[in-house]
């Protein structure tokens, strides 16, 4: 077994706290206590809470990523479009503080919609609009601009999450979960060609 860095070990533990109880529970005492040093030596490795809040988010946004990217292999670009927006909703119930900070705070660092996107700064949206653009490009998906339907799709993903979460829904997380995946459905046949 691999020993752990100091670095990993400080990040190991904000994650969980984080995951546990949310952004505000995240103070330098607090995750040096867990990790075993004192407070000062974080900042040996962190300049402050918020660089080592924005590494969470940073490391949570590639952890998403990648597993979006591990979605891209269905020929069939409709199903794939469908697949993508499964480990967002996995990510927003599983992890509720995290997916909160990343989503629905606002923060400085937070890309912006249209030039962030445009520009390609956004790991996992890239994925959508890459399958939108070959679903447009093969005649499957109906001609637009690929970048606002990706947002259009992220947004209507988002607001049931948001719903669901806000206790908007008297479903339970199975019976929403199938809610969810068949309004997906109905957004994606209505992008269709």
């Amino acid at each position: 077994m691999t020993k752990l860095t100091t670095n990993e070990k400080i990040l190991r533990a904000a994650h969980k706290l984080f995951d546990r109880e949310g952004a505000d529970a995240v103070t330098m005492r607090r995750v040096a206590e867990i990790v075993g040093i004192t407070p000062m030596a974080i900042y040996r490795h962190f300049a402050n809470r918020e660089t080592l809040l924005k590494r969470l988010s940073d490391d949570s946004f590639d952890a998403a990523a990648q597993d979006w990217q591990a979605r891209t292999q269905d020929p069939d670009v409709v199903k794939r479009l469908a697949a993508l927006l499964e480990p967002y909703l996995d990510y927003a119930l599983a992890h509720p503080h995290l997916f909160e900070h990343a989503f629905s705070m606002q923060r400085e660092d937070a890309r912006r919609f249209p030039e962030d996107f445009r520009a390609r700064r956004s790991p996992t949206l890239n994925v959508v609009a890459d399958a939108l653009i070959e679903g447009m490009r093969l005649g499957v998906l109906r001609k637009d601009d690929p970048w606002d339907v990706a947002m259009t799709l992220w947004a209507h993903a988002h607001g049931l999450i948001a719903l669901y979460r806000a206790g908007r829904f008297s479903y339970d997380e199975a019976r929403f979960r199938q809610f969810y995946f068949a309004s997906i459905g109905r957004l994606l046949d209505g992008i269709k060609a």
